[in-house]
Formats: structure tokens, C-alpha cells, sequence
């Protein structure tokens, strides 16, 4: 299974007898699965099913559509509205008894607002209901088309993610073999800081001033934050291997190798390793940006 992104784009249109329709839609990245339709008035009785169908082709996004009907070929119909004309006559004629003028002419009444009413032909039930299916249909092939951008984008996310995830494992190994966090080193540099320190005053005890370095040192050890590091890489690729829905557990691994990286600069008492600590958590934040990409 594949991974898939959030971010796509598809548009479907056609025709069922005399409407015309057309459907764009577009997802961008959300926490969860936001469906968001536009339908032109009188479409509402058909968006509780498109609902549904989003909500089985996916699982994290906000997803745009917008769909537009246009009925083609209809012949308008010509109505007078009779309770607006019959209205206007009544109270032309109460005018008439108060005041002396020519009398209203046929055009001049038909010119009033709402007498006439310009109407496309009446909808036959069969018609809208094809027309519905239709639209339906369309609206299928449409997310099909926008899921399948969508797991393109998964697969050109799955090669960044994973030469991100070669990048922490190469600063890991580099952080492992530095030379100043081995033994040795460490034991050098405080015995080197103990004895400045003897020679500047005799109040020092060496006995308690082993104990602290001691201390010091294994405070500063980051063999457990190397090896959580390690482990976390490992998981981050099982995952991107297995595929599917798997956006919002690498967005928590991504927090946990950020952690990391942070307690490592913390802990570094040497200039390399915090320079590749710093490299460490560039990465590590290049690879939760793509992650959030991720459904």
C-alpha cells in the first residue's frame, strides 16, 4: 500500500439530457476529514450522499467541491404573475378616482416589476432524477481522480521522507563515532579541568571533585538519546514501507526524533556534536514539514 498526500486537484463534467454539469475538486491538509460543498440551490437533496462518498475514499484532508448545473436548451415560459397584476389594476384604479390622467397603456402595466415572469420550462421528475444520478456519478469519478493525484504526490512525499530519514540515520552514526564522546576523551578533558582547578586554590577536595566529574559525565552521556534515535528511524521507515494512512503516526515520530535531536545538543560538551546535533534537528524539521503533507 502507498502512501497518499493530502494535496491533489480533479475536475469531471458531462451532460444528462438538458443540464450541463461540471464538478471541481481540491484537497489542501487538515487535522482530520473536512468536506466542503458548494451546490447551486435546489441541488441540497443530493449532499448528504456525496458526504458519505468522501468520507469512504478518504481519511484526513479539506476537501473542496464545487459543482455547477446549468440547464441547456429549455424553452423560457412566459407567466403573468395574477395576484401582482391584479394588485397593480386595484390600485391604479383607486389613483384614478383621486386624480385626472390618460389611462394606464397594456405595455406600461406589463413593465411593472413582477407582473411578468420569465421561468424555464417546468423540470419532469424523471429528468432531474437522471440528471441527479448524474451528477453523482460524476462526483465518483471526480474523487476517484483526486484520490489517485493525491497518491502520486504520496509516492514523490515517500522519496523525500525516506532520503530525510538516511540523513538523521548518517548524523546518528556521525554523533556515534565522534572522538569526543568516547571514554577516553571525556576522562582527559575533566582531568585536565580538575587539575587547573587544583592549582588555583588548595581548598578543593580531589576526592569529592572525582565524584562530581563522574557525575558530570554520565550526565552528559547521550548513548540513550543516540539509540532512541536509531530506533525511531527504523520505525519511521517500517511505517512509510507498510503504506496507507499513516500521516499522523510519523507526524508523532517526527516529534519524538525533534526531542531527541534537542536533549543531544543539550547534553554535548563537545563542538562537533553540537554541530551535527544542530544538522540533526534542520533535518528532523525538514522531515515533519513533509509529514504534514501526509494523510
Amino acid at each position: 500500500m502507498t502512501l497518499s498526500s493530502m494535496t491533489g486537484f480533479a475536475r469531471a463534467d458531462g451532460v444528462a439530457g438538458a443540464y450541463h454539469w461540471a464538478w471541481e475538486l481540491k484537497s489542501v491538509n487538515a487535522k482530520g476529514l473536512e468536506p466542503r460543498l458548494r451546490l447551486p440551490p435546489g441541488w441540497d437533496a443530493i449532499e448528504p450522499a456525496l458526504r458519505a462518498r468522501v468520507g469512504k475514499a478518504l481519511a484526513r484532508g479539506s476537501v473542496h467541491g464545487n459543482l455547477t448545473v446549468q440547464r441547456a436548451g429549455v424553452p423560457p415560459v412566459v407567466r403573468i404573475n395574477e395576484p401582482v397584476l391584479a394588485a397593480v389594476i386595484a390600485a391604479m384604479r383607486d389613483v384614478a378616482k383621486r386624480v385626472d390622467s390618460d389611462r394606464p397603456s397594456l405595455d406600461g402595466v406589463l413593465a411593472l416589476k413582477g407582473v411578468i415572469e420569465v421561468i424555464d420550462e417546468d423540470e419532469r421528475e424523471e429528468d432531474r432524477s437522471a440528471a441527479e444520478a448524474a451528477v453523482i456519478a460524476g462526483f465518483d469519478t471526480a474523487l476517484a481522480s483526486l484520490g489517485e493525484m493525491r497518491r502520486r504526490e504520496g509516492e514523490a512525499l515517500q522519496a523525500v521522507l525516506l532520503g530525510r530519514l538516511d540523513e538523521i540515520a548518517a548524523l546518528t552514526a556521525r554523533a556515534e563515532n565522534v572522538p569526543g564522546r568516547k571514554p577516553e576523551a571525556i576522562k582527559a578533558r575533566l582531568a585536565e579541568q580538575i587539575a587547573a582547578l587544583l592549582e588555583t586554590s588548595t581548598r578543593f577536595d580531589p576526592d569529592r571533585l572525582h565524584q562530581e566529574a563522574i557525575l558530570i559525565a554520565s550526565k552528559a552521556d547521550i548513548r540513550e538519546e543516540l539509540d532512541r534515535l536509531v530506533a525511531h528511524v527504523a520505525q519511521a521507515r517500517h511505517l512509510i514501507a507498510a503504506g496507507g494512512q499513516v500521516g499522523r503516526k510519523l507526524d508523532f515520530l517526527s516529534q519524538e526524533l525533534n526531542r531527541e535531536s534537542n536533549t543531544l545538543c543539550a547534553k554535548s560538551n563537545d563542538v562537533e556534536l553540537t554541530n551535527i546535533g544542530l544538522e540533526l534537528k534542520t533535518v528532523v524539521e525538514q522531515f515533519r514539514e513533509q509529514v504534514q503533507n501526509l494523510e
